[in-house]
């Protein structure tokens, strides 16, 4: 009887210790606002877009998702298109193409996930940005580089599709994609990139302490935002009609990561962020600085709305 007795005890605690569990587990999903900054102050910088400047989107498939997987206070039942996407700066001192999206190989890449990844993954391919490039009959010697704002498999899954292409990283960077890391591991595993490692020297921008002025008219400036990626980027395009985007990358992977200061739940940045606590501060920063210019296009890298004002190639 006393035996009975004590394995129903045991039975009932395990019980209660997985309920638990399981609410604190759903209790990461929701609503905890990050704290605001006050709104950035100042004049926006200068830039000197050449007149025949022009930026594209280049969709390249999606991934399947919920608002719930994105950030903290989303819905499990807001079902949403991840876009995997590319943009083509075209500028007559070379064009520059932020990120890749999906490429031709991307099955493969897709395999090189971890497992538990890919478990929980779904998607659908595109059209690969060198194909859409192909089909307009685009002169590749444009092309001055290919930008990333972080090298996960997503972004760089169409850098063969262009070879000879330079590109255009971080040291930091650089030394995630040979670290070793899994979510690294389709990076790692292109063969014949030439990277090519640039420094931020060129002052402060927008709040940030340093920054990279790719042609030096301000028209692409590149500024160090690491947390999910050690040398994760954002990349600010000031259009000639004055209009400014910012390419986030993956700080957020829906807008309302960052208008509502909402990081994205434990487990996704647990497994997904370098460095969460430095995520946090970017996002707070960049929510400061759309609440004192609202006017800039907030681009996160996986988010069809940031997109929705460019024109396709």
């Amino acid at each position: 009887m006393t035996g009975r007795i004590t394995r129903r005890r045991i039975l009932v605690t395990l019980a209660v210790a997985i309920v638990v569990a399981g609410l604190l587990f759903l209790n990461t999903f929701r609503s905890a606002p990050l704290p605001a900054a006050p709104p950035w102050v100042g004049e926006l910088p200068f830039a000197a877009p050449p007149p025949d400047m022009q930026l594209f989107h280049l969709p390249t498939g999606v991934t399947h998702r919920s608002a719930a997987f994105a950030y903290r206070g989303g819905s499990f039942g807001d079902r949403r298109d991840f876009t995997m996407s590319a943009a083509l700066v075209r500028h007559p001192r070379g064009d520059i193409l932020i990120d890749t999206g999906f490429g031709r190989d991307i099955d493969a890449h897709f395999q090189q996930m971890p497992r538990s990844f890919r478990a929980f993954t779904s998607y659908e391919r595109g059209t690969p940005a060198a194909d859409q490039h192909d089909a307009i009959g685009y002169p590749r010697e444009r092309l001055r580089g290919i930008l990333l704002t972080h090298a996960h498999w997503d972004h760089v899954s169409g850098i063969p599709d262009f070879p000879g292409t330079p590109v255009l990283v971080t040291r930091d960077e650089e030394r995630f994609i040979t670290s070793g890391d899994e979510l690294s591991a389709v990076a790692r595993g292109l063969a014949d990139v030439h990277y090519e490692i640039y420094s931020f020297d060129d002052g402060p921008y927008l709040g940030f302490p340093t920054s990279h002025d790719i042609h030096g008219d301000g028209a692409i400036v590149v500024v160090p935002a690491p947390g999910h990626t050690p040398g994760s980027v954002i990349v600010f395009v000031t259009l000639p009609d004055r209009r400014r985007h910012a390419f986030v990358g993956d700080l957020v992977w829906q807008t309302e990561g960052i208008t509502d200061r909402e990081e994205r739940p434990w487990l996704q940045r647990t497994l997904a962020d370098h460095d969460p606590a430095l995520v946090r501060a970017q996002i707070v920063h960049m929510a400061a600085i759309l609440a004192g210019a609202p006017d800039i296009n907030l681009v996160p890298a996986h988010d069809a709305r940031g997109f929705a004002e460019l024109p396709r190639l």
